[in-house]
């Protein structure tokens, strides 16, 4: 199986959001169509900005987490975001 670690800009908003799924597909289809209530809700539409493949879900979520903290954020902020 296979996870990926991932990063979702909503344009409309200028929001990230970063998460991982071993179904990016399916994932989404969650985040912008089927979800409920939530952040990802909140903030329609998601596009996918970056993502990284990874063999294992403890390294999707090491690299998540990272991803997550100030040095993730400001890669994100300053690669990505450009």
């Amino acid at each position: 199986m296979k996870y990926y670690v991932y990063v979702l800009y909503s344009k409309k908003y200028d929001k990230i959001y970063i998460g991982y799924t071993s179904n990016l597909e399916v994932r989404m289809s969650y985040h912008n169509e089927t979800a409920r209530k939530g952040y990802t809700k909140r903030y329609r539409p998601w596009e996918v900005l970056y993502k990284e493949e990874y063999k294992t879900k403890l390294e999707a979520l090491k690299r998540e987490k990272q991803l997550k903290g100030g040095q993730g954020r400001s890669w994100i902020k300053h690669t990505l975001l450009k």
